[in-house]
């Protein structure tokens, strides 16, 4: 078994879980602000699905007045 110091509380952790997920939580703060901050400067993804959104209705569209006419 490793073996794991006690924890700031004094209980005994014998996975070691509670040292990873707290490494864990302190290695993403740095990224958490990043991806705050990605949002606000990405519009171009979702103007390009409202492109594609506008050609696939104009697709069906011009397939439909072609089956009908």
């Amino acid at each position: 078994m490793a073996n794991n110091p006690q924890g700031p509380e004094g209980n005994y952790d014998p996975a070691g879980s509670t040292q990873m997920f707290r490494a864990f939580v302190d290695d993403d703060g740095g990224r958490q602000q990043q991806r705050a901050a990605a949002p606000s400067s990405s519009g171009g993804p979702r103007i390009g699905v409202i492109v594609g959104v506008i050609v696939a209705i104009a697709v069906v569209a011009g397939v439909a007045w072609l089956a009908l006419s």
